[in-house]
């Protein structure tokens, strides 16, 4: 079968993040009242897999294998469908 399925991939909390705190600035000089702005990136694939579990097992190795740098990243994932 295959899965729709999401890693959401952003920097660590304990690190800083230029992009987030830039995005931060420009949205309250807009107006908006934002705080803890964070900027990461979201990487959608369809996986082949024999269920939900193994497709979001599949997509958490690839996420530790080379979409997120543990040093500076954490993830998450999530089977859409």
């Amino acid at each position: 079968m295959t899965y729709l399925v999401e890693v959401y991939v952003l920097p660590l909390p304990e690190l800083r993040d230029p992009q987030g705190q830039a995005v931060e600035g420009a949205l309250k000089r807009l107006g908006f009242p934002v705080s803890g702005v964070r900027v990461g990136k979201v990487v959608r694939m369809r996986v082949e897999a024999p269920s939900a579990a193994e497709a979001e097992r599949l997509a958490a190795e690839a996420a530790r294998k080379l979409l997120a740098n543990p040093i500076i990243e954490e993830f998450r994932v999530k089977v859409l469908e």
